[in-house]
């Protein structure tokens, strides 16, 4: 069964830092370029950060750029985005996805359901004092 699993979020300060976890299993993450999307409440989801499928590549959208950091660790078949500095706008259920293509289908406002795949349960961020 190919799956997502997300891990590492949970409740944090304004200012502080999480490490996302999304470990795949049943397929080799090395073959797809990988996203992280996030869906507040009420809002649409949107796409995050990517990287591509050899780690030489990476995307941001504009509200996480120099905040995000990702990268992937093909030995544990692992993909991670490492947040800092934290607003509380960043408070979302966070979700990874194989890209079908290159990191421009994910990290876009025209999210397209037909480039993305394998998503995961998600793993619930929230930002409050």
């Amino acid at each position: 069964q190919l799956q997502f699993v997300e891990s590492g979020g949970g409740l944090v300060q304004p200012g502080g830092s999480l490490r996302l976890s999304c470990a795949a299993s049943g397929f080799t993450l090395d073959d797809y370029a990988i996203g992280w999307f996030r869906q507040a409440p009420g809002k649409e989801r949107e796409g995050v950060s990517c990287i591509n499928s050899v780690g030489s590549s990476t995307k941001y959208a504009d509200s996480v750029k120099g905040r995000f950091a990702i990268s992937r660790d093909t030995a544990k078949n692992t993909v991670y985005l490492q947040m800092n500095s934290l607003k509380a706008e960043d408070t979302a259920v966070y979700y990874c996805a194989a890209v079908l293509g290159t990191c421009r289908l994910a990290v876009t406002t025209d999210l397209n359901d037909k480039y993305l795949a394998v998503w995961g349960q998600g793993t619930l961020v929230t930002v409050s004092s």
